[in-house]
């Protein structure tokens, strides 16, 4: 039988993948400015937003290994609705390739609430 922790895990390991790859495609296509966004400077303040933001994935993975069940689950379900939310607000400024990766994230988003809402109890 599988492992739903491990499952979980996996799928916010593999959204942390996908939107780091989206990152450096960004870098390597010329779309990318250091230290703008849009053609404005950066504070310090969305940089840390922003960290915040990119580390929630990576949380998830660890928390879904060590948090027992009913907070775990909706803690994923509550979390991927959000990232799905994010995304679509997002998608219409993106090139093609990172409103390709968006779309595939949104997909490991909905697997995760799958995943999480059809997770059953663990047997004592």
């Amino acid at each position: 039988m599988e492992d739903k922790k491990i499952i979980l895990s996996t799928l916010w390991i593999s959204l942390m993948l996908i939107y780091l790859l989206g990152d450096v495609m960004r870098i390597f296509s010329g779309d990318f400015v250091p230290g703008e966004i849009d053609g404005e400077p950066v504070s310090s303040i969305v940089w840390l937003g922003t960290s915040v933001l990119m580390v929630t994935p990576i949380l998830m993975g660890v928390l879904n290994m060590m948090l027992s069940h009913p907070w775990i689950r909706w803690a994923n379900i509550i979390a991927s609705i959000f990232w799905i939310g994010f995304n679509l607000i997002s998608l219409r400024g993106y090139s093609i390739f990172d409103q390709f990766l968006l779309i595939v994230s949104m997909g490991v988003n909905a697997l995760t609430i799958w995943y999480a809402w059809k997770r059953q109890k663990p047997n004592p």
